[in-house]
């Protein structure tokens, strides 16, 4: 396959996804491959699984090796992972990027799985051309956050732990908070609506985009909230992770 295809992989707190993307168009080449995130997310578990998914893309590719992206739930710096969102903290201060490339057989490039969406929607999509700062969340396990302005990623935001009301904000807000909690949209949007004025009230962006596997109901509760900034979903939902993680491989 050409070298324009690149793999991304998406790691999550509770599933794995990937899938070869053309990186002129953004769109997948295959179809997206799924294995679900090791019960306690432990180092040793979620490298073998990463490598079961890695193989059975390879295996599609007939031998071509393409380029590969890795994001991950974790503030990531020069390579080290310095937190553990959602997944075991035995995570916390690993040479994380090492122990993937040692596990996957090659160079990979390593980033926070909400900047990987961020840097998607930057050049795909909801992002794309917009001045000034814009802000993606995703709701999911938690809240991610990618912040980019005018163009630029600035990494490792993580503005889902702000405190709000004496909360970690994504325990309250994120979109398995509404489950947890067995919410309806109307409920869960009056939490949206305390974390994204917050946001905005720090931040005063110019967009907010909203990605996570959520989005693709976006019309459930995103008319709910009253903002000053315009908020639209993800134009690539919850694939936006894939995207961003295989564009920064060739990087």
């Amino acid at each position: 396959m050409a070298t324009e295809h690149a793999i991304g992989i998406d790691i999550g707190g509770t599933g794995i996804k990937g899938a070869v993307v053309d990186l002129g168009t953004g769109e997948l080449v295959s179809e997206r491959l799924k294995v679900r995130t090791p019960e306690g997310g432990r180092p040793k578990d979620m490298l073998a699984a990463t490598e079961e998914l890695v193989d059975q893309l390879d295996a599609r590719l007939e031998g071509d090796k393409l380029p590969l992206g890795v994001c991950f739930p974790a503030i990531v710096k020069r390579g080290y992972t310095l937190s553990a969102a959602n997944i075991s903290d035995e995570w916390i201060g690993l040479q994380a990027e090492e122990m993937f490339e040692k596990t996957l057989g090659r160079e990979i490039h390593f980033i926070n799985d909400a900047d990987a969406a961020g840097f998607a929607e930057l050049k795909y999509g909801a992002a794309a051309g917009v001045d000034g700062l814009v802000i993606l969340t995703t709701l999911g396990t938690g809240i991610g956050s990618a912040l980019i302005y005018d163009g630029v990623l600035v990494p490792n935001s993580e503005l889902g732990h702000l405190e709000i009301d004496g909360h970690d904000a994504e325990k309250r807000a994120a979109y398995a908070a509404m489950e947890r909690d067995g919410l309806s949209w109307e409920k869960w949007a009056k939490r949206l609506q305390r974390y994204y004025s917050f946001v905005e009230f720090l931040f005063t962006p110019d967009l907010f985009i909203v990605g996570g596997g959520v989005s693709k109901h976006h019309e459930e509760f995103l008319p709910l909230l009253d903002l000053k900034t315009r908020i639209v979903p993800a134009v690539h939902r919850n694939n936006a992770g894939i995207l961003g993680a295989a564009a920064l491989a060739i990087r």
